[in-house]
């Protein structure tokens, strides 16, 4: 039987794993330990709090703090008690916060006290010290801030745990467990609803071919509050007994110390991880022989940087997937024994039960080899956006296929090939440039490390391309060298017209570029 057969929720699952891995270490950070025993016993202590400050059935919750023990028990005990978890990029703003907040109707918040020197709930209560819904705060750290309860005060309110495992014996895979907020890049962020059921059986099947076993340790770096770390880290990893160890801000340095000293053996995250990890002046220091399975996404890779990976930071297994968080984060992805040019150039075949379809721009499926709109339908496709029926029937049509916006096309092996977000084209003189194939082209250049690419006003051609690239450390290219590679090596339509050499490149919380930032310092005229 599946593991995600076997359970009905995802407290239910820890309960579970409680009982299959007992006082094997389920989390490690900063000296503290818990058996997946231990776990269960604060997720149920958890629940009952939730309980006692009246989270109900379907009640929104708001939850906004860095990567840590008390996430994970917080959002179990608000789901355990029939609560809907609402993650908050902890990077957003207090306007940011506040309308999600309001637009899910959260009747309480999970926050931290200070990290990265915010205080959210003193942000909240000084901009919207009205929020209709929000009754109570909480805060996840030592301090109190101005929550209205300490995480101890909370935990203390679950003195009394007879209703607990109840509660939790009521949810079912088809309760909504999550409400995922996308990132707002087209305007106002949207809630994406999802379930127990989905999440499990997606994250399940995914574990379970990535080979995570009980004596694995996950070092999860991206963000609890996106699925990357949340679902495809601590939620996977629990399914099998592995120990999480998360990390609250990414320092590569401090990864690598990690890797070491805990003996990490798996690592997922974007690219950009595994690029500093390896230019890193520690790391021909450290003993790496630990790490074994890794999966990148969410931009282009390189074939070099899949080859350093396992020859560098020692990986047995590197993959790449594809999902959006309308589809949970989840459509296709490579597979243990593909080439690495298959990891490298595509994002792999769709997860069992799971369709996929490309689509022209009349609504009509393409022939393999040709690109069209990618669309998504099975089990992990959305319910909808919170309170907002016409986004939903805008993403999602009378047949069940969600429409991504994304372009694709699928290979001989019925592999995925994301070429660019539909919205990110740009036009060429009448030819449409893909930003994302433009990058995977670029990254071929020995002097490129890093680059993002955007489309610019130009007076002759409508648009050209503009490439920031962080340049491979010790190398000092010009803007002449890189249009000069490029014209050897790409279309004449597709070489950049303009170069900008950064230090680093925009990313939001999620390590994803924010291109509005690149497009806003073109602008500008900014050069490094």
């Amino acid at each position: 039987m599946r593991h995600d057969q076997e359970h009905q929720s995802i407290p239910g699952m820890v309960r579970s794993a409680a009982r299959r891995f007992a006082d094997s270490p389920a989390l490690v950070e900063e000296g503290q330990r818990l058996s997946y025993w231990q776990l269960k016993d604060q997720m149920v202590q958890a629940v009952a709090a939730a309980l006692a400050l009246g989270i109900e059935p379907g009640d929104r919750v708001g939850l906004c703090a860095p990567n840590s023990v008390e996430w994970i028990v917080a959002a179990l005990g608000i789901q355990g008690a029939g609560g809907i978890v609402v993650p908050l990029n902890t990077r957003f703003k207090t306007e940011e916060l506040s309308y999600i907040l309001r637009k899910s109707g959260a009747k309480a918040l999970f926050a931290a006290a200070s990290f990265l020197g915010n205080d959210y709930t003193a942000g909240l209560k000084r901009a919207d010290p009205e929020l209709p819904a929000l009754r109570t705060t909480v805060s996840l750290s030592g301090k109190r801030g101005q929550a209205d309860l300490t995480w101890d005060e909370f935990l203390g309110l679950g003195a009394d745990r007879s209703g607990a495992h109840e509660a939790i014996d009521r949810l079912t895979p088809d309760h909504i467990s999550d409400v995922m907020f996308t990132s707002g890049t087209t305007g106002h962020p949207k809630g994406v609803k999802l379930t127990h059921g989905q999440s499990l059986r997606a994250y399940g099947w995914m574990s379970t071919e990535y080979g995570f076993r009980p004596s694995d340790r996950f070092l999860v770096i991206p963000p609890f509050f996106h699925c990357f770390g949340y679902k495809a880290g601590w939620l996977a990893s629990f399914l099998h007994g592995v120990t999480v160890i998360p990390m609250a801000v990414f320092d590569a340095g401090r990864a690598l110390e990690v890797i070491e000293r805990e003996r990490v053996s798996i690592l997922l995250g974007p690219p950009t991880i595994f690029h500093d990890l390896l230019h890193h002046p520690d790391r021909p220091g450290r003993d790496l022989s630990s790490l074994r399975v890794s999966m990148t996404g969410g931009s282009t890779i390189p074939e070099s940087l899949i080859h350093a990976m396992k020859k560098d930071l020692s990986f047995d297994i590197v993959l790449s997937a594809y999902g959006l968080t309308e589809s949970t984060a989840l459509v296709t992805t490579t597979r243990p024994g593909d080439t690495e040019e298959t990891v490298a150039r595509t994002t792999g075949r769709p997860i069992p039960d799971v369709e996929v379809r490309l689509t022209d721009a009349s609504g009509q499926r393409v022939p393999p080899g040709r690109g069209g709109e990618i669309l998504v339908r099975g089990y992990n496709v959305t319910q909808g956006y919170w309170d907002d029926p016409e986004a939903t029937a805008a993403a999602i049509d009378g047949d069940g296929w969600l429409h991504t916006g994304d372009i694709g096309h699928l290979d001989a092996a019925d592999n995925l090939v994301i070429v660019d977000r539909k919205k990110e084209m740009y036009i060429v003189g009448g030819f449409n440039a893909y930003p994302a194939e433009i990058e995977k082209l670029l990254l071929g250049c020995e002097h490129i490390a890093q680059v993002a690419v955007i489309g610019v006003p130009d007076a002759r051609m409508g648009e050209v391309g503009c490439a920031f690239i962080v340049p491979v450390p010790g190398a000092d290219p010009t803007e002449e060298d890189i249009v000069a590679w490029a014209r050897e090596h790409m279309a004449n339509f597709k070489v950049p017209r303009h170069v900008r050499f950064v230090d680093a490149l925009p990313r939001n919380a999620g390590l994803k570029v924010l291109k509005n930032d690149l497009r806003a310092r073109f602008e500008d005229g900014g050069r490094r």
